[in-house]
């Protein structure tokens, strides 16, 4: 077994191929308990209307040597106060890169608060936001921008700077 280096550092117009791959892959496991994978296409046809590139967004490497050159394992992207993106490569959950990419986001992000919505039914995306401070301030149904035809309940989750009063 190889051991590597995750580098989290600001995406390159390279990573694009993977970064779409991984959330088209990762969408999938998120929606599969709450509405099913067909109420989103795929990143490539979506990342426009969806803002993606709206905010500042960073992606997880992995690199022999920590440059982050390697293989892209996740992103996350913040635009303004809200975390926007959050996605790991499926073949690489649980092993802290998400939190990684969380904490980059939260550190960089600049602000006093950052907020998120989580879809009902991702317990493991819920459950990662709160172990790092997110608390849960609303829930809201409703349609899914892009996807009218298709219902959600999200949970808008709130977190807070601990040095701000």
């Amino acid at each position: 077994m190889s051991t590597y280096t995750v580098t989290v550092r600001p995406y390159r117009e390279a990573d694009w191929d993977a970064v779409s791959r991984i959330h088209d892959t990762a969408r999938r496991d998120e929606l599969r308990g709450h509405i099913g994978a067909d109420a989103f296409p795929p990143l490539a046809e979506t990342y426009e209307d969806e803002g993606f590139f709206d905010g500042t967004v960073w992606v997880a490497a992995a690199g022999d040597e920590g440059d982050g050159a390697g293989e892209v394992l996740g992103f996350a992207a913040l635009d303004d106060a809200e975390l926007t993106w959050l996605y790991v490569d499926p073949a690489r959950y649980r092993q802290g890169i998400g939190r990684l990419l969380l904490r980059r986001a939260l550190a960089d992000g600049g602000g006093s608060t950052v907020r998120c919505t989580v879809l009902d039914g991702n317990d493991a995306a819920r459950a990662l936001y709160e172990s790092e401070g997110f608390v849960h301030v609303e829930t809201r149904t409703g349609r899914l921008a892009g996807k009218e035809a298709f219902a959600a309940t999200g949970h808008i989750m709130k977190w807070r700077r601990p040095d701000t009063p």
